[in-house]
């Protein structure tokens, strides 16, 4: 009888046993740049990928492998590669499959850096790119009829947490021909497992909830072994490699994915609830409102609903900035998914890259605001957004 091991117990102990030496429960930190071999024949085996092992630490490294064969466990994946940062997880993603003619499918309303390769960086490259309007699942049919190497989704978005189709979606994408790739950097492998649903890449930036405390930059991607190497293969020759250190901060972080992930989608839907009793607030985004566009389709592909949300005030920005700075319990940076609740808007987060022109046509307000729910107690950050409401209605706001 094959024995189930649910997901909180695998982020604790998967990946991890093949690396610890000398009896150590912890995975080391190896900063080793090369590998020393007495043998030229096993030295060449190992080089050309004919035996397992490592040869210099642009291409490998058993800390990184660790970490890459977590991920690849929790998302129920075949393979996994890394890289320094998500942006990199997923330019050199796009990169690895595109070329000039090509034609990718996907969304508007994706985190900013993604929009900008979309917009400035594959059209250079003479990549036809078609952007639909978020949640139009028959907008994004009629577009993958027209042919497509690539559909991207990004499900749920950054920051107005959108919600795509996954499976419907991936089913219509295979039938054009297209390789589905999924970013669940909101989800986690906690909330949202995209490969079940039928895509056939899932990537994250690990910087996220996957690290979980705000001090290393990473990102990921899981799939298949034969669309996994030939990402590898672009990324150990031009570069991007994951730095050991910040593997082992990603690893010891993951060990506590589910804990953190439970307490900050409990603190995020009772932030979401309290805002919409609101008056000064225009606009509250949550799928796990029962308010929210395709919260059932959230419903039907997330275990949870994660610890995302977003929100937009009357008063525009002169509004939040008088709210944000009087939160005690709160970072206002350009982050989210540590331990930390963080406050930030769009313009200076998500999609500093972009235009006011281009936030307004990605439907996204100078004023709105992204929330990171952290794991603190939910009765001291509502408590907080009271004292900072208060304030907001003391001052002259134009509502």
């Amino acid at each position: 009888m094959t024995e189930k091991i649910n997901v909180g117990t695998k982020a604790v102990w998967s990946g991890e046993k093949e690396v610890l030496v000398h009896g150590a429960t912890q995975v080391p930190v190896i900063v080793s740049v090369a590998y020393n071999y007495d043998d030229m024949d096993e030295w060449y085996d190992v080089a050309v990928g004919k035996k397992q092992g490592h040869i210099y630490g642009r291409n490998t490294n058993p800390t990184v492998q660790a970490f890459e064969n977590k991920v690849k466990i929790l998302e129920g994946a075949e393979a996994a590669t890394s890289f320094s940062t998500g942006m990199a997880a997923i330019s050199n993603t796009l990169y690895t499959f595109l070329k000039p003619g090509d034609r990718i499918v996907s969304i508007k309303d994706t985190y900013g850096g993604t929009n900008k390769i979309f917009t400035e960086f594959l059209p250079k490259m003479n990549i036809e790119v078609a952007l639909c309007d978020t949640g139009d699942h028959e907008a994004i049919e009629e577009e993958l009829e027209k042919g497509c190497t690539i559909l991207y989704l990004e499900t749920p978005t950054n920051p107005t947490v959108k919600i795509t189709d996954i499976e419907r979606m991936a089913k219509k994408g295979k039938e054009a021909g297209a390789i589905v790739v999924v970013d669940n950097t909101f989800a986690t492998p906690i909330n949202q497992n995209p490969l079940e649903l039928g895509a056939d890449l899932v990537l994250h930036s690990a910087t996220k909830f996957l690290g979980g405390h705000a001090d290393a930059l990473g990102g990921v991607v899981c799939g298949a072994k034969e669309l996994i190497e030939p990402i590898y293969h672009y990324r150990e020759i031009n570069g991007a490699t994951l730095d050991p250190w910040a593997a082992y901060l990603l690893l010891r972080g993951m060990k506590t994915l589910k804990l953190r992930v439970v307490q900050q989608e409990k603190n995020a839907l009772a932030i979401a609830q309290y805002l919409q009793q609101q008056e000064l607030v225009e606009d509250v985004f949550y799928p796990g409102l029962a308010t929210h566009t395709n919260h059932d389709i959230a419903k039907k592909q997330m275990k949870g609903f994660g610890g995302m949300l977003s929100f937009s005030l009357k008063g525009g920005m002169d509004a939040v900035k008088i709210l944000l700075p009087a939160l005690k319990y709160a970072n206002r940076a350009a982050n989210l998914g540590a331990v930390e609740t963080t406050y930030g808007p769009a313009r200076t987060t998500s999609h500093v890259e972009c235009t006011p022109e281009e936030r307004a046509a990605m439907g996204i307000p100078e004023g709105l605001v992204r929330i990171s729910a952290g794991i603190e107690d939910t009765e001291d950050l509502i408590q907080d957004l009271e004292q900072a409401f208060a304030l907001l209605k003391e001052n002259t706001v134009t509502v």
